[in-house]
């Protein structure tokens, strides 16, 4: 066997070394005797290997002789190494010397083909026992070296082939339990390793994803903390990290993946990701998707997030109305020095949240939130159109209205106007700017509520059952400026102050062509039976005889009978029933379009909900010409029905205390949102 070191290093001393020296170092190594139980024979043999090297370099003309060849042999061009011919009773006492040179990768190597046929040792001998101890122990010191080296990858696969090799000869189990673990710690080293390769490296980068899957998974969630070896603290630097290197497309897969998988966090970040794939891709319908997701979340604090995502969509009056609801008083503040214009306002603030919260921590984006270029997309253009017609808002012609300031969006805020930056957000790599940010009440960067004491409720549905809260989609008509007094002249401040942004463009734009495939929101539907008459709402119709109601002062009890009348008309809709009321007589279009969504999704799945609701009680909270609010408590229950009238799902009696805003348009008081009371 040629063993690829030589008598220096074999016996551990430099070319420079005197006799005397060599002499003392040989007896050093002699004592020095490895203590990992290797069998007497191959000790014996370790020894002779040494003494033979110590008889060589105490020997002056021996060693002239040695050196001369050496110092021919380094003339000879690269991959010429020195070795050294040994016996092959001496094989397993040469590893092992070279295991002690600090040379493991090679002593692994030559350990694995000394136990491949035709070389395979007797089985249960003592060759065969120090040879399998020698595989284990060179794969764990090679793998260190890999990892000293930062390749976690090559680390991983010598570990693995070791792995395999032990669990093949069936010995030395707690040699393997160190491997496992090992290559366990290994884990979020390989990923970096591997994501952080270039794009075109698929199959890499592929199995980078799965393992960082398995990562997560083995943690129990983004949110879980059942991997003891890897800390809060640790797998928060980690994922930030870890980001960057994922593209847009491969964070929506991942974290869409895991948020309907059940995680909250996940499920926040798809929401980033699918506006920031949208925006840049220019493909609203990933937006659309995002601002389902985030409704679909049932957290609190929502409000401003959806304001951009309805801005994005073309969607003003929504967004104008969303952020009312939920804007902090710092954001407000914030926004208010930007511009007097309420729509530039509501620029700003998106402008400033995709620069800061979207758009960085991809490794495929470096976009800039120039949201001129995004409304002048003529995709874009054709989406807002074709919402504008599927909900029927209407708007002026441009020539027929005329504006003050306009705003420039390249303006960027003073960040000295913002209040401090979320610490939460940057430990995830998905904020922490000095920006605007979301408000206080929303959520870090990692998808949880700052605030964790506020909560907003889906209408009468308890917060087990919450699928999204209600929209805060269409018309309405706030205490603001006169730009917006008219819920569709909205559309068209945004018209002229995004410059070339054009809701009815003079030529229809196509439909673009792009690759980014859009993530479906609604389920499609399948007919089912109609439901059982044990199925039909116990929820009591009120007199429609007050419907629609257009007094122009209503009293508690008038609303308190629309409030009914919405209730019921909901409590048949979502038992598969027709409404004894029309829904347009009750609640606005979004609204009205969100049952109708939910009882779709019922429907796909062959299911029906039966709720029992009682209005208890009710008290006016605020009041407007065109704005009241009320806190009323109501008595609620329900049960779902698969097609069959079983039931798979119930909700015991409970008490509820929601806020419902109902806003006057035309004259009539509709429906337009709801959250629960504080």
């Amino acid at each position: 066997m040629e063993l690829p070191i030589d008598h220096f290093r074999l016996l551990g001393v430099g070319p420079g070394t005197d006799a005397q020296t060599v002499l003392h170092t040989y007896h050093q190594r002699l004592a020095r005797v490895p203590d990992q139980a290797f069998s007497r024979d191959t000790l014996e043999a370790r020894a002779e290997l040494l003494r033979a090297s110590a008889d060589v370099l105490s020997d002056p003309e021996r060693r002239a002789a040695y050196e001369s060849d050496l110092t021919a042999l380094v003339g000879a061009g690269e991959g010429v190494v020195p070795a050294l011919d040994i016996a092959s009773s001496r094989e397993v006492a040469g590893l092992l010397l070279l295991l002690e040179a600090e040379q493991p990768l090679e002593c692994f190597d030559l350990a694995c083909r000394a136990l491949q046929p035709p070389q395979t040792p007797a089985l249960g001998s003592s060759r065969e026992s120090d040879l399998t101890r020698l595989a284990g122990l060179s794969c764990l010191a090679a793998a260190g070296d890999y990892h000293s080296q930062r390749r976690y990858e090559a680390a991983a696969q010598t570990l693995q082939q070791g792995l395999q090799l032990l669990q093949r000869m069936g010995q030395l189990p707690e040699l393997r339990e160190r491997m496992s673990q090992e290559l366990d710690r290994l884990t979020p080293y390989r990923v970096l390793d591997l994501l952080s390769r270039d794009l075109s490296a698929v199959e890499e980068r592929r199995e980078g994803l799965s393992l960082l899957e398995d990562l997560v998974r083995r943690r129990g969630g983004l949110e879980g903390s059942d991997d003891p070896s890897f800390t809060t603290e640790a797998f928060q630097a980690f994922f930030k990290q870890i980001r960057s290197f994922l593209t847009v497309q491969e964070q929506v897969d991942l974290f869409s993946r895991w948020g309907d998988a059940g995680s909250p966090a996940a499920d926040f970040l798809a929401t980033t990701a699918l506006t920031a794939s949208g925006f840049v891709q220019r493909k609203p319908e990933r937006i659309a998707a995002a601002r389902d997701r985030l409704e679909a979340s049932g957290r609190s604090g929502i409000e401003p997030l959806l304001a951009n995502l309805h801005l994005l969509l073309g969607d003003v009056d929504a967004a104008r109305e969303a952020f009312d609801l939920g804007a902090s008083r710092e954001l407000r503040a914030w926004t208010a020095r930007q511009s007097d214009d309420p729509l530039a306002q509501l620029c700003a603030y998106c402008r400033d949240w995709l620069s800061h919260d979207v758009l960085p921590g991809y490794r495929d984006i470096d976009a800039d939130p120039d949201l001129d270029a995004y409304f002048s997309d003529r995709d874009v253009i054709a989406f807002v159109e074709k919402e504008d017609r599927r909900v029927g808002r209407s708007f002026p012609e441009p020539g027929d209205v005329s504006f003050g300031e306009s705003f420039d969006f390249r303006t960027s805020p003073d960040p000295s106007a913002a209040w401090p930056s979320i610490g939460a957000s940057s430990s995830f790599g998905l904020a922490g700017s000095s920006g605007p940010l979301v408000p206080p009440n929303a959520y870090d960067a990692f998808g949880e509520p700052l605030d964790e004491d506020a909560a907003v409720g889906h209408e009468e549905v308890p917060a087990r059952r919450r699928r999204r809260p209600l929209p805060v989609r269409g018309p309405f008509p706030l205490p603001l400026p006169l730009p917006w007094l008219m819920g569709g002249l909205a559309a068209v401040v945004a018209a002229f102050a995004l410059g070339t942004w054009a809701l009815r463009p003079r030529t229809p734009g196509a439909a673009g062509t792009g690759t980014a495939r859009p993530i479906p929101v609604v389920p499609a539907a399948r007919p089912t039976p109609p439901p059982p008459p044990a199925s039909r709402p116990a929820v009591k119709a009120a007199d429609a005889s007050g419907v629609p109601l257009q007094a122009a002062e209503p009293s508690e009890d008038q609303l308190r009978a629309l409030l009914e009348a919405w209730l019921a008309a909901k409590a048949a809709v979502l038992a598969g029933d027709k409404p004894t009321v029309p829904l347009d007589r009750l609640a606005r279009a979004a609204t009205v379009q969100r049952l109708e969504e939910e009882r779709r999704e019922d429907r796909s799945r062959g299911e029906l909900q039966k709720l029992d609701v009682r209005v208890k009680d009710l008290a006016i909270d605020e009041r407007n010409p065109q704005r009241i609010a009320i806190t009323a408590e109501l008595a609620y229950s329900d049960r779902r029905l698969d097609e069959r009238g079983r039931e798979v799902e119930r909700t015991a009696p409970t008490t509820l205390r929601n806020v419902y805003i109902f806003g006057r348009d035309g004259g009539t008081w509709r429906l337009a949102a709801t959250h629960a009371a504080d």
